[in-house]
């Protein structure tokens, strides 16, 4: 009987430990062999809003009311009368005007509404050139290129006129040096096809003054400068612009696309010559005049116009209602898809990115507001998302996002609004891969913590940040970023707790909770210490268990009820996919070694995973079952005698039967690891085979998963510490699967062999040598032998890294438990 005990005593159990091995970059290989493991799920899934719309139908924002409307008319009567004054904050009375255009003039009377040139331009050109002296000593205007290519527009257009009047370009270059210009709004930058018209290069300063007071900056001194500025700007006006506008007033557009094609190309060429004579924003005296032009030909209801129109009139610097109306006309033309394509083909994306740098929300929120709401339907074509990136719009966006941290409460409505259409804007962004650097390096996502901090109550704000973290959270440099933001896992717990009802929100920011705690050890710990973490999860969890909506009656005594709140309205697998993520964060959390402990001791934790298991079906909610078994088998890795799993062993056994007979693979391996954890007790030990659970664990053994071979080897391992279990075990054939397992998986996976030797020394090596048959026995000893030969073991390894690896493995895991196997079984061979 001694001796029998001393033979018991040199099995061992199936211990689940962590791995001791020295890092290398092969790690990943034993990472999936871990008893803690990591849980992975899919990131919850965004259907796409098919209606272009400011606030689509899943939005919170029911009060019609008080949110601006997605779908107005606009007509020339919206407009104000244009002035290139300062604005008196006196709203001007709209144009009372339908598109009527007048019959074309002949050449006599191409001019009579515009004023005639000076007598003597030659004279005019010595004070322009004595001007432009003075502008060059002042110094602080920026300087413009002449258009490259440019000819004479009065010629073009009027070749009936007299062929020695000088042109824009003669005019104000006399002494072939180039044209300066004052201040202006920062103009778009020209696609290849506008080329033929220069633009100011967009600037990242702080915004022109002139745009800003509608003031005309002072150039050079006393009014001989100012009289000869007004006689070029007036020479350029009755040379260029003048025709140029008397052409947009007289073209009657047909129904072919010609006519606007021919609109289009003037307007362009207006732009051209205003850029060229330094009178864009608000430095030409006659502004008022070409706005005016401008706002009538809206009423041609033409989208390719119109969005010339707009870039026009925002390089003109148009401010009030008249850039609201501008920002409304752009955002109802870019609400139809078929429209993407004249945005690509028209720099209009870079006069929005202006306007949305420099226009501040307490005078231009509305703007602004149809401005972003524009990029966000842009951003939804995937060829515009990335000229988007290329324009820096993220860029912009950071801008705006620490702009509006700081409005006043009296802007804070339009504020929201301007969020919630910025922020959908990004979570379309997100989608590229060439995003995530760039939501780094300008640190979007601290940003957009602020931002919930500051909008906590706004759902359709918080929905779509969590959107933006779902997605970047999954790559490694956007989760350093966002892990470390201060606070950010004591915001998402509060947020989870104001807003628990709402299941889109709920479930992303589980999701990126889940991702955060996934690789590292500093998150989980972080999360666990926040104030409240686990009752907020744990009532979470409680509110979306659908226990009235599960069509099985429960086996076990449920879960008190945490809380009180509403129970959400969701379906059955809306409620799954919440818990689906809850639990994947507690199983992430539970590998730290100071959380582990702790979370095994929580009663109610452990309970509403049971609960879990006895309510859902394999069937109907596979992923979640899964997720649960393996959260339990983190769990059970703390062997306390505090532990709720240790104390609710036995019920976690029955209730993993489900698991074990079911048709799913995964649901098995986690059932299979989760009896190999417990069955250190003998109390589950004498479950698994009273409820012939052992038979199902031999069986596994053939699935050539070298997972599941594993799993089933730790299992076997601790039943065979039973004598009584050996017999029925070897009957059942383990040994001789044992002995074939070891052969196929062994020189590929040390770890696998190690436990598999280890299997079979507890089968055989406790008095039960007996129960291998001579075949096996001989096949056995062959195996050993070479494995036992390091240079053969290891020769097929070429890697190094690999190499030193597997070396590891067979030393420290392979090698004792082979050699103590070695030694009962040459005894029998030379007795035989």
């Amino acid at each position: 009987m001694a001796s029998m005990e001393r033979k018991h005593e040199n099995c061992s159990p199936f211990i689940p430990r962590r791995n001791t091995l020295r890092k290398t970059s092969a790690e990943i290989v034993s990472e999936a062999r871990q008893s803690l493991r990591v849980q992975s799920t899919q990131r919850p899934f965004t259907p796409r809003d098919g209606h272009r719309q400011l606030f689509g139908k899943s939005s919170v924002r029911a009060d019609r009311d008080n949110r601006p409307p997605s779908t107005f008319s606009l007509h020339a009567q919206n407009f104000d009368a244009p002035d290139s004054r300062p604005g008196s904050g006196t709203r001007l009375s709209p144009l009372n005007h339908k598109p009527k255009f007048p019959v074309p003039c002949d050449a006599e009377d191409a001019f009579k509404a515009f004023p005639k040139p000076p007598a003597d331009p030659l004279e005019v050109k010595r004070g322009l050139a004595g001007a432009r002296a003075r502008l060059l000593r002042a110094g602080s205007l920026t300087t413009l290129p002449p258009v490259e290519g440019y000819t004479d527009v009065t010629e073009r257009l009027n070749p009936g006129l007299d062929q020695k009047q000088p042109s824009t370009q003669q005019l104000l270059n006399t002494d072939h040096t180039k044209v300066h210009s004052g201040p202006h709004r920062p103009g778009p930058h020209r696609t290849a096809s506008e080329s033929r018209i220069t633009q100011p290069v967009v600037d990242s300063g702080v915004r022109p003054t002139d745009c800003t007071t509608g003031q005309r900056t002072d150039l050079g001194n006393g009014n001989n400068t100012t009289s000869t500025e007004e006689d070029a700007e007036s020479l350029v006006w009755n040379n260029t612009i003048g025709p140029l506008l008397q052409q947009l007033e007289t073209v009657v557009p047909g129904s072919s696309e010609g006519s606007v094609d021919r609109l289009c190309d003037f307007c362009d060429r207006l732009h051209g010559t205003l850029a060229e004579a330094a009178m864009l924003g608000r430095r030409c005296k006659r502004r008022s005049g070409i706005l005016r032009t401008l706002f009538r030909l809206i009423d041609l209801n033409s989208a390719q116009l119109n969005l010339h129109i707009a870039k026009l009139c925002l390089a003109l610097c148009i401010s009030g209602n008249n850039l609201l109306n501008i920002c409304k006309l752009i955002f109802q033309i870019s609400r139809s898809e078929t429209n993407d394509l004249l945005f690509q083909n028209n720099s209009i994306i870079d006069s929005l990115l202006g306007v949305l740098s420099y226009e501040d929300v307490s005078t231009s929120g509305e703007a602004l507001l149809y401005c972003v709401g524009t990029l966000k339907f842009l951003s939804g074509n995937s060829a515009i998302l990335r000229l988007l990136l290329e324009k820096n719009c993220i860029g912009v966006a950071q801008k705006i996002l620490q702009r509006l941290h700081t409005v006043e409460d009296t802007h804070f409505a339009i504020a929201g609004h301007i969020l919630v259409q910025l922020t959908a804007t990004l979570r379309n962004l997100a989608d590229h891969p060439d995003s995530r650097p760039l939501f780094v390096s300008f640190s979007v996502l601290s940003e957009l913590c602020l931002v919930l901090h500051h909008h906590r109550k706004d759902q359709d704000i918080c929905t779509n940040i969590s959107r933006i973290y779902s997605k970047l959270s999954s790559y490694s440099e956007c989760r350093l970023a966002l892990a470390q933001t201060p606070d950010c896992y004591q915001l998402f717990l509060e947020l989870l707790t104001k807003h628990h009802q709402k299941q889109d929100l709920v479930v992303r920011l589980l999701f990126t909770l889940g991702n955060l705690t996934a690789k590292s050890d500093e998150a989980r710990l972080q999360l666990f210490q926040c104030q409240g973490c686990m009752d907020t999860l744990l009532q979470v969890y409680d509110s979306y268990q659908r226990r009235d909506a599960s069509p099985h009656t429960p086996s076990q005594p449920r879960a008190p009820s945490l809380s009180k709140p509403s129970a959400p309205t969701t379906s059955v697998q809306e409620a799954d996919d919440v818990l689906v993520k809850l639990v994947r964060v507690l199983a992430n959390m539970c590998i730290h070694p100071a959380v582990g402990p702790a979370l095994a001791t929580n009663t109610a934790c452990i309970q509403l995973l049971m609960e879990t298991l006895d309510l859902r079906s394999v069937q109907e909610s596979e992923e979640l079952l899964v997720n649960v078994a393996a959260t339990i088998n983190n769990l059970s890795f703390y062997q306390e005698e505090s532990s709720a799993i240790r104390h609710s062993r036995l019920t976690i056994a029955k209730l993993m039967l489900k698991l074990v007979l079911s048709s799913s693979m995964d649901a098995m391996l986690e059932a299979t690891r989760v009896y190999g954890n417990l069955s250190q007790s003998d109390d589950v030990r004498d479950f698994i085979m009273q409820n012939k659970v052992h038979q199902f664990v031999v069986t596994l053994l053939d699935s050539k998963s070298t997972e599941m071979c594993f799993s089933a080897c730790g299992v076997l391992t601790n039943l065979a510490l039973d004598p009584p279990n050996r017999v029925s075990l070897s009957l059942e054939g383990a040994a001789a699967n044992l002995v074939d397992s070891l052969r196929d998986f062994g020189p590929g996976d040390w770890q696998l062999a190690g436990q598999i030797c280890q299997a079979l020394w507890n089968l055989i090596g406790g008095g039960s040598e007996k129960l291998l048959d001579t075949k096996e026995r001989e096949s056995l000893l062959e195996i050993l032998t070479t494995y036992l030969d390091e240079e053969e073991a290891l020769k097929w390894i070429e890697n190094e890294d690999m190499r030193d690896f597997h070396r590891a493995c067979w030393e420290l895991e392979f090698l004792p438990v082979a050699q103590k196997l070695m030694k009962i079984l040459q005894p029998l061979d030379l007795t035989a």
